[in-house]
């Protein structure tokens, strides 16, 4: 009875734990719910900020960098329908004077820091000065040229800020255009840089006169261009407070948002540009005046929301130590320790998708331990439990970290090799034939030599029953029996 005892007072401390947890979580709510109130005093100022002044801001800048930004976009698709370019390109083994000279006129008529085109072909990177290098898919420095060639044929071009190959010394805005052949296939990307200079310098007037923090991200968040003063995370949704935000902001064309930043209250305006696919974030801090206030108002908050999360990590600790009893003993054999029949086949069956999906074969053992109905009438049923328990130790020697076995039912076991053909899974049998039939288990006192009899089946390709894939392995065992046993067969 002691036994039983201990289970049940543990379970019934987990669960007054959780009820104590509710009083707090609920706690925690009532905090949620007065921060919200304590937002509602606060309307007027941000309507202001959020309704106004970010708004202008953003149309300002937007309409100050159009003409920096889209010319490169013009020039690079002119370069990708250019005819002497794919000509150029197109030819068996091009001269690189011909493609020097062209990017030099680019580069001069447009005014552009630079211009360059690199060869699908080759993976040579030519630019006004000559032939900078070869592209290396090893070399991080190359990434960009192939996930450009990577891109969707929905998108023609990227826009990415990186060092100039020809001059590492030079931030550079460049607008990676593909160029493709008269059959619409992949030949090369060209492009040009812009100087971000230019944009820094306004984006700095704007932090500087204006208290108002100007930058650009890409569609995952992660920082394009901004002043050289920005100092916080390169990602926003690394930023602490909006990182809450950060799905709506990117998901949305247009938004006005506001988060709490170190006891601050920050107002932020995103607007998509779908030229650069980037969005331009222009933020401003609350005023001074409020800042201690709600500073006070977010560490309570704070200790509120600490306190929750402890509260559910102690109850997912509770909850999920159950629950992972419970999974445990819904699928494997309280015996041997391996996979039980139930949890097998719903395994089986998703190993048999994957392996048609990806067009790889897959194999299956069956076996029994030939004549173990003497081993239990000679020794008794816990020697014969004992025998099933090492053979389950020793089959597991035998076979891969991917593979699985499951006791099937009484002394028959199942053996699942992922990416292994017949002839294969025909070794793996044999091995741990072999290996039984030339090992005496010393069970107390008792030494035992035991057979046993495989089967084994390949799954065909339009074969997506995991039960006709066993029906086949278990008739090859039957036939290995009716040969004499202590064999192995395959299944036709």
């Amino acid at each position: 009875m002691q036994g039983e005892q201990v289970p049940i007072n543990r379970s019934w401390k987990d669960k007054r734990k959780l009820l104590l947890l509710l009083p707090l979580m609920l706690l925690c709510a009532f905090c949620f719910t007065s921060w919200l109130s304590y937002q509602v005093a606060y309307n007027s100022l941000k309507e202001q900020i959020e309704t106004t002044h970010l708004p202008l801001t953003s149309d300002t800048v937007y309409s100050e960098i159009q003409q920096d930004l889209l010319r490169p976009i013009f020039i690079s698709s002119l370069m990708a329908q250019d005819t002497f370019l794919r000509d150029w390109a197109l030819e068996a083994d091009p001269d690189a004077a011909p493609i020097i000279r062209y990017l030099s006129t680019i580069q001069q008529r447009y005014q552009t820091v630079t211009s360059f085109f690199v060869s699908a072909s080759s993976s040579r990177y030519y630019h006004p000065d000559g032939v900078i290098k070869s592209l290396s898919i090893d070399d991080p420095d190359d990434a960009w040229f192939y996930r450009v060639s990577q891109l969707p044929p929905s998108q023609d071009y990227e826009i990415n800020i990186d060092y100039d190959t020809a001059d590492t010394s030079r931030t550079t805005v460049f607008v990676n255009y593909k160029v493709y052949d008269f059959n619409e296939k992949l030949i090369g990307v060209t492009g040009v840089g812009l100087s971000v200079d230019s944009v820094k310098k306004l984006i700095g007037h704007y932090q500087k006169n204006y208290q108002r923090s100007v930058y650009f991200i890409d569609p995952l968040g992660n920082l394009t261009l901004s002043d050289s003063g920005f100092t916080g995370p390169r990602n926003i949704k690394q930023r602490a407070g909006l990182a809450e935000q950060a799905t709506l902001i990117l998901s949305a064309t247009e938004g006005r948002y506001s988060f709490n930043e170190n006891g601050s209250q920050i107002y932020l305006n995103a607007r998509y540009i779908p030229e650069f696919n980037w969005y331009l974030i222009v933020e401003q801090q609350d005023l001074p005046a409020t800042a201690q206030l709600r500073q006070t108002l977010w560490i309570n908050l704070f200790i509120s929301l600490v306190v929750t999360l402890c509260s559910l990590i102690v109850a997912n600790f509770t909850v999920g130590r159950y629950q992972r009893h419970l999974e445990t003993l819904a699928s494997t054999d309280k015996l041997t320790g391996m996979s039980n029949r139930q949890s097998f086949e719903g395994h089986l069956e998703q190993v048999i998708d994957i392996q048609h999906r990806a067009n790889s074969p897959c194999s299956i053992i069956i076996f029994d331990i030939d004549h173990f109905k003497t081993v239990n009438d000679n020794y008794g049923h816990n020697v014969g439990d004992i025998a099933l328990k090492q053979m389950s130790e020793l089959t597991q020697k035998h076979i891969r970290q991917s593979d699985v076995i499951c006791r099937w039912g009484g002394e028959e076991f199942i053996v699942l090799l992922p990416n292994c053909d017949a002839l294969a899974a025909l070794e793996v049998a044999e091995k741990i034939r072999l290996a039984v039939n030339h090992n005496e288990l010393n069970i107390n006192g008792h030494l035992i030599t035991m057979t046993i009899s495989c089967g084994i089946a390949q799954i065909k390709t339009h074969e997506v029953l995991a039960s006709l894939l066993i029906d086949r392995a278990d008739k090859a065992m039957y036939q290995a029996k009716q040969n004499g046993r202590n064999r192995s067969v395959i299944a036709e």
